[in-house]
């Protein structure tokens, strides 16, 4: 039997995050199904990504919708959009476009790992300042887009992405916004370009719960049909980021899941697992356990942290992260610094809770 275990490769609770390198999160049963669904036949490729598009549009109240292989391939495929949709004779040249307009702008308090995707395109990054001057200083005939790195506040120092959303569109070049964790809440699946932004990226794999490898691009239908010759199944920039009929029809399932969804009831939920961490762990000498909000990723949706006193507990909250990961079954916890880590119902199925507070009980009163 192929599996896990025959390969030697513990399976673990997750009560980090939405976290890539642990796997992002779980399917639910309707995913898995329209995805085992999908395999059963041959399918045109284009027309599946056109229809599924078309649905998803529907379903998040946007103009168009494309799936991707992942957020990342969101940002690649979204600045060679910024650049085709009004200069399709680029399409033969990706990643040399210095003969077109090659300029994204990004924000210097936005700088993360994830906009190295935006120069696979061949774009060079101007890099601003976070305020309405500079940008508007920033753009010239080189710009194709400016874009805004979502991390659950819609103002970075002082700009807002109102503003800057005015700011792009008084030079008629767009803006796009990498919201790849930003779900929770569901209605970001429609307020970003309802606010005027002319693409909004998605995980596929995050808190939709969809298949790892997706992702989501909504929103323009020009920006997003300007893509299409350049992505698989056709010849182009975009071929290497494939994207499976199952994938496909795995991201509908999830997406239609997801509106659906009681949302009350799953923060009621995150709520009382805190409160459940809380109350187990606070009588514990050298532990003080409080209730953080927002989560990581400024998702609306609580989380524990767990503060140690070292003297006290007499090892370190690194140590006790690592600790975690011996247990059985093996329990991945969020790290924040030497004295505290981070406890995350996010991610956690009905009943882990209970595994998780017994395991923190124990490693601390082992400690």
């Amino acid at each position: 039997m192929t599996d896990y275990q025959s390969l030697g490769v513990r399976p673990l609770i997750n009560a980090y995050a939405t976290m890539t390198k642990f796997g992002g999160s779980l399917m639910p049963p309707e995913v898995l199904a329209a995805m085992n669904e999908a395999a059963t036949a041959f399918v045109d490729l284009q027309l599946l990504q056109r229809r599924v598009g078309e649905r998803i549009a529907e379903l998040t109240r946007n103009e168009a919708a494309y799936v991707t292989s992942g957020a990342a391939a969101g940002i690649v495929l979204a600045s060679a959009a910024a650049v085709l949709y009004k200069q399709p004779d680029a399409l033969k040249h990706f990643p040399k476009i210095a003969a077109f307009k090659d300029q994204a702008i990004v924000f210097r308090s936005q700088r993360n790992p994830y906009d190295y995707a935006i120069h696979q395109t061949g774009f060079k990054v101007t890099e601003i300042e976070s305020d309405p001057a500079a940008l508007r200083a920033a753009i010239n005939e080189r710009s194709a887009c400016v874009f805004w790195f979502a991390r659950g506040t819609d103002s970075v120092e002082d700009i807002s992405l109102e503003a800057a959303i005015a700011i792009a569109a008084e030079r008629d070049i767009p803006l796009i916004v990498d919201a790849a964790a930003q779900l929770p809440p569901v209605s970001n699946l429609w307020r970003f370009t309802e606010m005027g932004a002319a693409l909004a990226l998605f995980s596929g794999g995050k808190d939709l719960r969809g298949p790892q490898s997706s992702g989501l691009m909504l929103g323009r239908r020009d920006l997003i049909e300007s893509i299409r010759p350049i992505s698989n199944p056709n010849h182009g920039l975009g071929r290497p980021m494939k994207v499976g009929k199952e994938e496909m029809m795995g991201a509908l399932a999830a997406v239609e899941r997801y509106i659906k969804l009681d949302h009350a009831a799953r923060e009621q939920y995150c709520e009382a697992t805190v409160q459940l961490f809380c109350a187990a762990l606070n009588p514990l000498p050298g532990v003080r356990a409080e209730r953080a909000f927002p989560n990581e990723a400024g998702q609306p949706l609580p989380r524990c942290r767990v503060t140690i006193d070292q003297g006290v507990i007499g090892k370190s909250a690194d140590d006790l992260v690592q600790a975690f990961l011996t247990q059985e079954p093996a329990i991945a916890v969020a790290p924040d610094s030497d004295a505290s880590f981070y406890l995350n119902p996010m991610t956690l199925e009905p009943g882990e809770e209970l595994i998780v507070r017994d395991a923190c009980l124990k490693l601390l009163d082992e400690a």
